[in-house]
């Protein structure tokens, strides 16, 4: 084998070997200098490290390109994987058949990829579980990877020669989309490792065409468009502020974590945690193993019964961990994050070949390298397009020339000695090149008809506006981004999907923090307090003094929320969610979030909202609680009324087996506006209208009734009225003071003492409760109950007036609060 020269060299010109060649003497150490040099160039530039532009590795760029070159394309049937890896390794890769398989696979898997590039049929592995060998599987490229060879035959790119000199191969894709971007890789070079995270193709093709029109678009304005990484097993992302530095500098570690649900296990009584989607490259059996580890080794884990895997291909990941008798899930939840791969990290390193050399890039570096290659790619494959339709104008114009004369072109023809005499009198006779008299000569004679002209002609036409088109494009930079930009949002509308991961926004740490969930693991069965607040927020409460509460409620905090609703219960007792369409529905206490201790009213945070906790329709919602079991006991049952007037008291004789029921019996176009608990039956119920009457009677003039009953008349409504708030107040109450009401029109706020309203019969028309000024016509809120207070949905504090005593007084001009309410009272 000849050595080669090093400029260290040192050369004796008298050292021949006995054949006369000549004998170079090269230090060891420059000669493993070198030859490790070598070995570092070949990793980086022909095996770890993807190109910025098509965003594939050689061996991937290969793959595609051999499988394109073999018609083994969407519409071809599945072809045996082991004959691709051979191809590829045969022609254009000389590396061993696994590495080459490995690669293949993961183009194929659509948990590693947002796109797959390869359509694979088979066992192509799970993110627990390797692929069958390549004897036993099948492949053909995806759609998708058409778009990254799909110009190759246009003279787009450049080619260079395979590894022995035999065939060529493309030194870079056209590639119609920014792949890197959004299918992202990983790999590890000599001295240097790249690790980037999978985009949403949509997103990231909608930046790429903002900065085509606006080149110097901010990086914040990018994010608008790219908020975040979107991963192919979804889940939730933490801390954007990572994300933003990895977008800004190439580098950063992001948070993945798992998306779970925490409540009742299907079919069982026991609370559980069910997780549907992992963080990227986590599979369950991982988890599984974490779990089993954790709990019967270090013994860190405690409170789990059993974990399941019910992941099947029809309903995608499902692992479910039931927790033990009397175990927070939400506190389970948290060590769950903090020992196994329910949580992971990502590390971001945008490093990539630009120009042959390694760069660490952010998000906008990296789309203006695609740009500009696609630029190129256009502008070229615009060129040979312009090219081939020159040269077949430059042959239809021929044909109509020897159409016009026809007949001498025949006689010519017949009158020459040879195809190269007729061919040089074309030429001189009709002023026609050599190109146009040889392909006239080649065409037969049923081409030259009237009918084939007018064709011709046509054609003709169709060719000079395509090379103008064409020649704008190359003549207008402004006119090439708009080629650009227009392909790109085919592409976009063709192939993109739904944002699959979830992005939690916010410093890495302060998320973290805050996701901690208050209360300990194992939760004793104490006495606590349900509470449903007037925005849709349900939350427990711990015991603690009513002097406490009412202390900081004085110190003026300003976020809260008011209390359409509280029932007494135990944290593993289970309460009745009661919904406007008449649906009841059994809820277990243990996992709802615990209301900070220090926190005298509901801070908008610190509920969890009804739609987390039932399956709700579209404007349905949560009017009312009531408990279950012994806190229920010696109650006449929920009092409940309606829009149109109907009044309702249901016996708590719930249904054992069924976890949602009816308690009332609607008409069509009723709902309930309010369902009250009723403790023994001494309570006053209450209804206020529209039209600003209230009447108010005792609670037992209402028999109860069974679930199938559909109640009595409750109120007497005038013409157009309706009932705008119904519930049941107690007047005996000293420790809570007396009951006020507060009616409101949208423009003027009263509020009177209860005391003020005489009680009248059943089904009456009650009194008046608020006199209209002129263009008001109707009340918009309206509420009765103990230390009432006031906010709006965004949980800021509305201020009351004072009260007035005059029950049909107007009120006075106050800003109109969006919900009014209680507060909380500590048991």
């Amino acid at each position: 084998m000849a050595r080669r020269k090093n400029p260290t060299t040192r050369v004796d010109p008298s050292a021949f070997d006995q054949a006369g060649a000549r004998v170079f003497d090269n230090p060891v150490k420059t000669e493993i200098e070198d030859s490790y040099l070598e070995y570092a160039y070949s990793v980086i530039h022909s095996r770890a490290l993807p190109d910025a532009r098509d965003g594939l590795k050689p061996v991937h760029r290969r793959i595609l390109y051999s499988m394109h070159e073999n018609g083994y394309r969407p519409n071809h049937a599945y072809v045996k994987s082991s004959r691709v890896v051979g191809d590829v390794m045969g022609r254009y890769h000389p590396h061993g058949d696994t590495a080459i398989y490995d690669a293949m696979v993961r183009l194929a898997q659509d948990f590693s990829m947002n796109v797959p590039l390869v359509d694979g049929h088979g066992n192509f592995g799970s993110p627990d579980d390797g692929p069958a060998a390549s004897r036993y599987t099948e492949a053909r490229m995806s759609p998708e990877a058409m778009l990254l060879v799909g110009e190759l035959g246009e003279e787009t790119v450049d080619f260079r020669p395979n590894y022995d000199g035999s065939l060529a191969e493309p030194s870079v894709l056209p590639a119609a989309f920014p792949n890197l971007l959004v299918n992202g890789t990983s790999g590890i070079a000599v001295g240097m490792a790249t690790n980037m995270i999978p985009h949403n193709l949509g997103e990231v093709v909608a930046a790429a065409r903002w900065l085509i029109n606006h080149p110097n678009a901010s990086l914040d304005k990018l994010m608008e468009f790219v908020p975040g990484p979107d991963l192919p097993t979804g889940g939730q992302l933490l801390g954007l502020d990572q994300v933003r530095k990895a977008y800004e500098t190439g580098r950063g570690v992001v948070r993945m974590r798992a998306k779970v649900t925490t409540g009742p296990i299907e079919g069982s009584r026991r609370q559980g945690i069910t997780v549907t989607e992992l963080p990227y490259g986590v599979g369950p059996e991982k988890v599984i193993e974490r779990i089993t580890d954790e709990v019967n080794k270090t013994k860190r884990l405690t409170g789990i019964a059993d974990v399941k895997d019910l992941t099947d291909r029809e309903n995608g990941t499902k692992l479910v961990i039931e927790c033990k008798v009397g175990v927070n899930p939400q506190a389970l939840l948290a060590d769950l994050y903090r020992l196994t791969p329910l949580e992971q990290s990502f590390g971001i390193n945008n490093l990539v070949l630009v120009d042959g050399q390694p760069r660490t890039l952010g998000l906008k570096e990296l789309l203006e390298v695609f740009l500009k290659h696609r630029y190129e790619v256009v502008t070229r494959r615009t060129r040979y397009r312009r090219r081939k339709r020159e040269e077949r104008l430059h042959l239809v114009e021929g044909l109509l020339i020897a159409l016009l004369d026809i007949d001498k072109v025949i006689k010519l023809i017949r009158g020459s000695e040879n195809a190269q005499a007729a061919k040089e009198g074309l030429m001189k006779r009709f002023k026609l090149s050599e190109t146009q008299a040889a392909y006239i000569l080649d065409t037969p004679l049923r081409r030259l008809t009237k009918y084939d002209k007018i064709e011709l002609e046509a054609e003709q036409d169709r060719l000079r506006e395509e090379i103008a088109e064409l020649s704008a494009i190359l003549d207008d930079e402004k006119v090439l981004k708009k080629v650009v930009s227009k392909e790109l949002a085919a592409v976009a509308k063709e192939f993109a999907a739904p944002r699959r991961t979830s992005l939690i926004d916010g410093d890495l740490k302060e998320v973290l923090e805050a996701s901690k969930p208050a209360g300990p693991l194992e939760v004793a069965d104490d006495p606590c307090q349900v509470i449903l607040s007037a925005t849709g927020l349900v939350a427990r409460t711990a015991a603690e003094s009513e002097e406490a509460v009412e202390g900081r409620r004085r110190s003026g905090r300003a976020r809260h929320d008011a209390i359409a609703a509280m029932v007494h219960t135990t944290a593993r007792g289970q309460v009745l969610l009661v919904t406007n369409r008449g649906r009841a529905f059994k809820t277990d206490v243990l996992p709802l979030p615990v209301l900070p201790q220090s926190s005298g009213t509901v801070s908008l945070r610190g509920g969890m909202t009804v739609q987390e906790l039932v399956p709700l329709e579209k404007g349905e919602r949560v009017v009312g609680l009531a408990p279950l079991g012994e806190q229920a006991e010696g109650s006449p049952g929920l009092a409940l009324g309606t829009r149109a007037g109907v009044v309702k008291v249901c016996a708590p004789d719930w249904p054992v087996r069924a976890d949602e029921f009816d308690v009332i019996t609607l008409k069509d176009g009723d709902e309930i506006v309010g369902a009250t608990w009723l403790t023994d039956g001494t309570e006053t119920l209450v209804f206020v209208t529209s039209q600003a009457s209230l009447l108010r009677y005792e609670a037992s003039l209402v028999r109860p009734q069974g679930l199938r009953g559909g109640g009595i008349a409750g109120i007497s409504l005038s013409k157009d009225a309706e009932v705008v708030f119904f519930g049941a107040v107690r007047t005996d109450d000293d420790q809570h003071g007396e009951p006020l009401v507060v009616t409101a029109t949208g423009e003027t706020v009263k509020v009177t003492p209860f005391s003020e309203y005489p009680a009248k019969g059943r089904a009456t028309a009650g009194v008046r409760a608020h006199r209209f000024l002129k263009g008001e016509s109707r009340l918009t809120l309206a509420w009765v109950g103990p230390r009432p207070i006031a906010s709006s949905k965004r949980g800021e504090s509305a201020e009351l007036p004072e009260p007035d005593p005059r029950r049909d007084g107007s009120g006075t001009a106050h800003p109109t609060p969006d919900v009014i309410g209680h507060h909380i009272e500590r048991p």
